[in-house]
């Protein structure tokens, strides 16, 4: 797949129809990943109140939504995180956790992987690389090791395995300030790694871009490397991409209620034109809808294309960018 010319900024871009809400439930987690650019862990106290939650379900029968896509933090240590997906699943809308796979392994979450699959909830699991040392280094000491743990309790459940109905995706995000490769490729490495090593199965990988926001932004800063991985993603820019990003499709809640459209604008604070709140969602959509868009969203459409929902493109014939060329 070949780039097309950068623009000097992001082009114009409106909605789609709105096919999925992706709630943030709060800024907890039991990590603190060099690349979050959510800035999440142990320390932090944000999360959503009991009014806000009790939108959801409204919003997602309002609008008649497919798909409620849960994220954090580790959105599991929600208070109202099960009774929240029991009501979207009664609904007959596909939930999907955004899990860190550790979590699974903390006091209180002995049941959790049961009730997930109990509950029939797509796993989209957060593992950067299949080498110990690369995890460790970005998400912390040991967390290979017990991201494994979680993923061999998913699978004995179920997750991952032909014809069980239960979906189980990892995310790969490249260790440093480099486009990743092709995402059909790494899926490859992944399953013949895991399964080979680990005796762990997936169904699909899903390869997403850096944001070069808060704290991945904070350490390119610091290294010096900031402008030019900025300059990366610009240059690489695929015009093709623009028709697939999520935020045609997708809004953003934060852990506030408030809308965005997409889980970069939110931290970045840029609002949405389809509303200032949740409950903005339950009146009719505006017959316009313009997306927020700046220079960080060429993370979106570099190479391959990024969204959370992996790569946008094949791009198989094309090669893993990096600074060093």
């Amino acid at each position: 797949m070949q780039a097309t010319m950068a623009p000097k900024r992001f082009p114009s871009l409106q909605r789609g129809d709105l096919q999925t809400l992706q709630v943030n439930l709060g800024y907890r987690c039991n990590q603190a990943c060099s690349h979050c650019h959510v800035a999440a862990g142990p320390w932090r106290v944000e999360q959503m109140d009991p009014a806000t939650v009790a939108l959801i379900p409204e919003v997602l029968k309002a609008r008649h939504l497919r798909t409620l896509d849960l994220t954090g933090g580790a959105p599991e240590w929600h208070p109202q995180f099960r009774q929240l997906v029991m009501a979207a699943r009664g609904l007959g809308v596909e939930v999907i956790d955004r899990c860190n796979l550790t979590i699974l392994l903390e006091e209180g979450q002995e049941d959790l992987a049961a009730f997930l699959a109990q509950q029939g909830v797509t796993v989209v699991a957060s593992l950067p690389c299949y080498q110990a040392d690369n995890v460790d280094r970005q998400r912390g000491h040991g967390v290979f090791a017990r991201s494994l743990e979680g993923l061999k309790r998913l699978n004995q459940l179920g997750y991952g395995r032909e014809h069980s109905g239960l979906s189980l995706h990892l995310v790969y995000n490249p260790l440093e300030a480099a486009l990743p490769g092709p995402q059909k490729r790494l899926e490859a490495a992944y399953k013949e790694v895991l399964a080979r090593e680990h005796g762990v199965v997936f169904n699909q990988l899903m390869v997403m871009s850096n944001m070069p926001i808060q704290r991945f932004a904070d350490q390119l800063a610091r290294e010096g490397s900031l402008q030019a991985y900025q300059e990366l993603l610009r240059s690489n820019h695929s015009e093709a991409n623009l028709e697939r990003v999520m935020c045609r499709s997708l809004v953003s809640v934060d852990w506030q209620g408030r809308l965005h459209d997409c889980d970069f604008n939110q931290m970045l604070g840029l609002p949405c034109s389809l509303g200032a709140h949740l409950e903005d969602l339950l009146a009719p959509p505006p017959a316009r809808a313009e997306i927020q868009v700046d220079d960080h969203c060429f993370g979106c459409t570099a190479g391959c294309g990024s969204s959370c929902g992996g790569a946008l493109t094949e791009g198989d014939e094309m090669s893993p960018s990096s600074l060093g060329g």
